[in-house]
């Protein structure tokens, strides 16, 4: 197990030290956190090992960290720590996927034990992962990016292509699309999976603290700048950097970022000394930056040093036909995340959200699923207020395709009894499902009857 990657959170710096130390003794590898925060951007789809968390933490709990967690990739192990006989607690951690928990005081033998199953576990997590690649089969992307219409199968190959290099990248979409899982796929596909990802929200960066925010400073730089700190850029050394909406990023930043772009150097406020900087930096934006350009807002110098590898995240209005199963896996989703037993999605639910239009794409998709899974009305969180009265003949359309969709998923993608069940031939189904632009695996294998 020697390498083997242990991130341990605790606030408390004594319980953080000699826990530390004691599993070092057993050969572990360990990696000490103050607060849960920074352990995100450790995390990821290709992350090889363990996260051990105490619960009860200021700023971010145990418990919400393996929330979020989950959201990344579910099968990362998390072992939770406390120091208060909880029962409820353990149940509800339990309910949430924890991988174990634990009760203060341990020994460290038994917490060694413990995360050495599960780095084994892990292990075959991610061979198994590896081995579906290589067969062919659907791969860790096309499980974070599901979808069969076109768009998506070239947006996984592009990914794919792009992610095997270092080059920086824009990922273009609308709110919602998906662009931010885009970009951490890419980071976990390329050869620095294993580095940071940290991710920077440009529109959300106060203005009068940005460059320190980005650069970091010396201290004195400023008033109130005791002591000297890592900025942002330089946190994520050897790793990814995200600028999610970097149209927001204001005009006169963006000639020193395009500076950090073309030397690879930065150097921090009331510094003269340039810091080497090894990441790869992709961006998002939900706005045209052609246009932004052509209306003075984005330089143009900028915009064509990112526009080198560019990947589009469609709407779902562009790949309507992969609705019902991303809404399926949605719920499935949803249905572990809260612990519930797989909810069972009637006909008339698929046929309800095939025929809908999502403004809010794959987010508002998915608050759907949730509301779903926990029993309240979906209209109340996806209706859209600017949809107009639809025509007979399109509503007509719309529920025969959620029919056909959801008759499609209920059986596994197998056909016969699909046309069986709908009473109509095997013709008509295929005509009916190429009018609909539905693919009759929606996402199964199909099954040796329907050659």
């Amino acid at each position: 197990m020697t390498g083997a990657r242990i991130l341990l959170i605790d606030d408390e710096e004594e319980m953080r030290r000699s826990s530390a130390q004691a599993l070092e003794l057993f050969d572990l590898a360990v990696e000490t956190y103050s607060s849960a925060e920074p352990v995100l951007e450790r995390v990821g789809y290709a992350f090889d090992g363990v996260v051990v968390s105490d619960i009860r933490m200021p700023g971010m709990d145990g418990m919400t960290l393996l929330q979020h967690i989950r959201e990344v990739d579910p099968e990362i192990p998390v072992i939770l720590v406390t120091g208060h006989a909880d029962v409820q607690l353990a149940v509800s951690a339990m309910r949430a996927g924890v991988y174990d928990f634990l009760e203060k005081p341990f020994t460290a033998q038994h917490l060694a034990v413990i995360i050495r199953r599960a780095m084994d576990r892990r292990s075959l997590v991610l061979e198994n992962r590896r081995l579906r690649a290589v067969a062919g089969k659907r791969d860790d992307i096309e499980a974070r990016l599901p979808g069969r219409t076109q768009v998506m199968v070239d947006l996984r190959y592009r990914l794919r292509a792009i992610g095997a290099t270092d080059a920086d990248t824009l990922i273009i979409g609308d709110t919602g699309a998906g662009k931010e899982v885009v970009a951490r796929a890419l980071h976990d596909v390329s050869a620095r999976a294993n580095k940071p990802f940290i991710a920077i929200n440009c529109a959300a960066l106060p203005e009068n603290l940005i460059e320190s925010e980005l650069f970091g400073h010396e201290a004195g730089a400023f008033p109130g700048a005791l002591r000297p700190r890592y900025g942002k850029f330089e946190h994520g050394r050897g790793g990814t950097i995200l600028l999610d909406e970097i149209g927001s990023m204001p005009f006169d930043l963006q000639a020193k970022f395009l500076r950090v772009l073309q030397e690879r150097v930065i150097t921090r406020l009331g510094s003269n000394e340039p810091v080497p900087l090894d990441v790869r930096f992709i961006a998002t934006s939900k706005v045209d930056l052609g246009a932004e350009v052509a209306a003075g807002r984005f330089r143009p110098d900028l915009f064509y040093r990112l526009n080198v590898a560019t990947l589009h995240v469609p709407s779902l209005a562009q790949r309507r036909a992969d609705v019902p199963l991303l809404f399926l896996q949605l719920v499935r989703e949803a249905a572990a995340r809260y612990g519930r037993s797989d909810a069972d999605v009637p006909p008339s639910v698929i046929t309800d959200v095939a025929g809908r239009s999502w403004p809010g794409n794959v987010r508002e998709l998915r608050n759907a699923a949730d509301r779903f899974v926990l029993g309240l009305d979906m209209a109340a969180e996806s209706a859209s207020p600017e949809a107009g009265p639809q025509r007979l003949a399109d509503r007509v359309a719309a529920y025969e395709r959620g029919l056909i969709a959801s008759a499609l998923a209920a059986h596994g993608g197998s056909l016969k009894p699909v046309y069986e069940q709908l009473g109509v031939s095997r013709k008509t189904l295929y005509e009916k499902m190429q009018k609909y632009g539905l693919d009759k695996s929606l996402g199964y294998s199909v099954l040796s009857e329907d050659i």
